[in-house]
């Protein structure tokens, strides 16, 4: 939601300014040789030209780092020739030592770009894992109405632990969201099992309980295999995730939630009325049903045209502000003015981040579900989103 506008900006920030902050090396080398000059002979200005390269190198690649080192040599001949000789031995070890550091900070600016260059290419694989594990959701499935937004933890990270997807069947819409255990390349593997698992049931399995069931028995069956050498024992043992899946059928007013140690969906009827979709039974994290004996039964509520369901993960309601408060979801939900999923979502972003000070500490993931009709759309079965 706000990607497209960050990229746009670091464009910017690097091309545009990169280039006119080359006014600053090129108006000290201008400033210190006018002055060193018509200085006494005395005073010795020359040395203040090593700053040139050296600031250019920070901003700029190797080629225009050369190129302002040379300026800045250049200059320097060209005021040892105003003010004694070229050959005088202050003015010779003065242009040999610029000479030296700018080859030096050259060095530096090259290796840096490609620093750049790396982490260029580990932000587009990041991209490209994203696009792969969290598809994005259509605007549209079925009688819904849809949005979705991630927000990650970390600046530089597209991606982690939480995970959400929708999938069409015969009869409506099946969606799922959940959180992961743990951070890093595990969790998003973590992530990848289940939607996996989550896409390859939804069409198959006639019932919801029946669907998290299936999931539960691939996310079972895949931490109890030995673990690979060099992870942490402790954490291949306690892996789980937390999960809500729901069905909306498109022929009636209701949803049926099927909740697994997430946190509750929340309800926004019109007139800003919020509720929490709390199931009377609800069952352990996926991965976790071998220490606590459970059934996974589904529980429906009234879900009718004009309703949003906001499905969310705990890194939204477990934001803090400066005072350590946590972030009041129903409360700023409530007081949403109303309109489509996406323009929600907008409001809650820029509110969550303001709450936050601009930083989360823990990824965050919501989904927005309007009912904008009673009935289905003849949309074929699918797999739709991520």
């Amino acid at each position: 939601m706000g990607s497209g506008r960050l990229r746009g900006a670091g464009r910017w920030s690097w091309e545009e300014s990169g280039h006119a902050l080359l006014a600053v090396p090129l108006g000290l080398i201008a400033v210190v040789t006018a002055v060193d000059i018509v200085a006494p002979p005395e005073v010795h200005l020359g040395p203040f030209l090593i700053a040139a390269p050296a600031v250019t190198a920070s901003f700029a690649g190797p080629r225009t780092t050369a190129l302002i080192g040379a300026v800045a040599v250049l200059a320097q001949t060209a005021v040892a020739a105003s003010r004694t000789s070229v050959l005088d031995l202050n003015h010779t070890f003065q242009i040999v030592a610029l000479i030296l550091i700018s080859v030096i900070v050259t060095f530096f600016a090259h290796l840096r770009e490609r620093h750049e260059v790396e982490v260029s290419r580990l932000r587009s694989v990041a991209r490209a894992a994203q696009e792969v594990v969290l598809r994005p959701l259509p605007h549209r499935i079925g009688s819904l109405r849809v949005a979705a937004l991630y927000l990650a933890a970390e600046a530089e990270a597209r991606i982690g632990g939480d995970l959400y997807a929708a999938a069409r069947t015969a009869h409506g819409t099946r969606l799922i969201i959940g959180d992961v255990r743990g951070k890093g390349f595990e969790a998003i593997g973590d992530a990848a099992l289940v939607l996996g698992a989550f896409r390859a049931a939804a069409h198959q399995q006639a019932d919801l309980p029946a669907l998290v069931e299936f999931m539960e028995g691939t996310v079972s069956s895949d931490l109890s295999d030995p673990a690979v050498p060099g992870d942490d024992p402790a954490d291949h043992g306690e892996a789980f995730v937390t999960a809500a899946v729901l069905d909306v059928p498109d022929e009636e007013p209701a949803l049926c939630v099927v909740n697994c140690g997430h946190p509750p969906p929340l309800l926004l009827r019109r007139g800003g009325q919020v509720s929490f979709l709390e199931v009377r039974q609800p069952a352990p994290p996926l991965g976790l049903t071998e220490f606590v004996a459970c059934e996974f039964a589904a529980e429906c509520f009234v879900f009718e045209a004009g309703d949003i369901v906001l499905l969310y993960t705990d890194g939204v309601v477990e934001a803090r502000d400066a005072a350590g408060v946590f972030y009041p979801l129903a409360e700023r939900v409530g007081a949403w003015c109303g309109g489509a999923p996406g323009e929600l979502l907008h409001h809650l972003c820029d509110d969550l981040l303001a709450h936050a000070g601009g930083h989360l500490g823990d990824d965050a993931a919501m989904v927005a579900i309007e009912r904008v009709s009673a009935g289905g759309d003849g949309v074929r079965p699918q797999a739709v989103g991520g």
